[in-house]
């Protein structure tokens, strides 16, 4: 039998901490990034805060290969993130409202 202690030691943590250049792009990335859940929430849990302009991503995993997966996975998102904004943020800003 395991106590509440043991299942929390045999959780692995990571927590990546990407700047932007804005607080409004930093959410605008948690935004994104936010609509898509984790494939295996039993075995991935994962939190998306934004401290000024940084978006901090702490994920908690079952297996060191899990976290390298899902680490990853959330690099390309932002990876994808960041090249949209950079093609089209300014110009997003300026359109007004319809």
């Amino acid at each position: 039998m395991s106590t509440s202690t043991d299942d929390e030691q045999s959780w692995h943590t990571v927590t990546v901490r990407v700047p932007f250049a804005s607080t409004q792009h930093a959410s605008i990335a948690k935004q994104v990034i936010e609509v898509d859940r984790e494939l295996q929430p039993h075995v991935v849990k994962r939190s998306i805060e934004v401290e000024d302009d940084v978006l901090i991503a702490t994920f908690k995993t079952l297996t060191v290969r899990l976290a390298r997966l899902t680490v990853n996975a959330y690099l390309e998102n932002v990876d994808l993130v960041v090249r949209t904004i950079g093609e089209f943020g300014e110009e997003a800003e300026r359109r007004p409202a319809a």
